[in-house]
């Protein structure tokens, strides 16, 4: 009987963690693609190393977001929000988004960071003036200031893409 228990234990806990691996494994797909075209001299803003669009390159494009657990993946990018930075204009919390004004838990280099949902990437729209002329949004990238990578203890040149998780506080 101790060895059906062990078992039974033993196959239960494998498969919650096939069905937390298909969970993460379960993202968003592209939906389509946007061609680029060059930005007008001194148009695209490349704060903290951003990208500007190029002219003829497609980017994709997503309508969906992958799902959200307590435990999701994502690239941590550095961006700023201040006015004229690289992340500045316009802000899509300015149209209620869901997440917006409310907090996240970022874990990464080891540590919790709480930080405060300022702004929602367009995955849809980029490359042109309204979006810096810089491609849109990768999938499933949480932009973060200077300060939220000050709090994880990463410094300097090292800042900039960093595999992280983030959940809803």
């Amino acid at each position: 009987m101790k060895d059906f228990s062990t078992i039974f234990l033993f196959i239960f806990f494998v498969l919650v963690i096939i069905d937390c691996l298909m969970v993460e494994a379960d993202t968003c797909k592209p939906s389509g693609k946007l061609k680029g075209k060059n930005p007008p001299p001194g148009k695209c803003n490349k704060g903290h190393d951003s990208d500007c669009c190029k002219e003829g390159k497609f980017y994709n494009t997503y309508k969906c977001s992958p799902p959200v657990s307590n435990h999701t993946k994502a690239t941590l990018t550095l961006n700023g929000f201040d006015s004229g930075e690289d992340g500045g204009s316009p802000c899509e919390c300015d149209d209620k988004k869901k997440r917006c004004m409310k907090y996240i838990n970022i874990h990464g280099n080891g540590k919790i960071v709480k930080a405060k949902v300022v702004d929602e990437c367009d995955s849809t729209m980029g490359c042109d003036d309204e979006h810096d002329f810089q491609p849109p949004c990768a999938n499933n990238i949480v932009n973060a200031s200077d300060a939220v990578w000050d709090d994880l203890g990463v410094c300097g040149d090292k800042r900039g893409e960093m595999e992280i998780y983030w959940s809803d506080t």
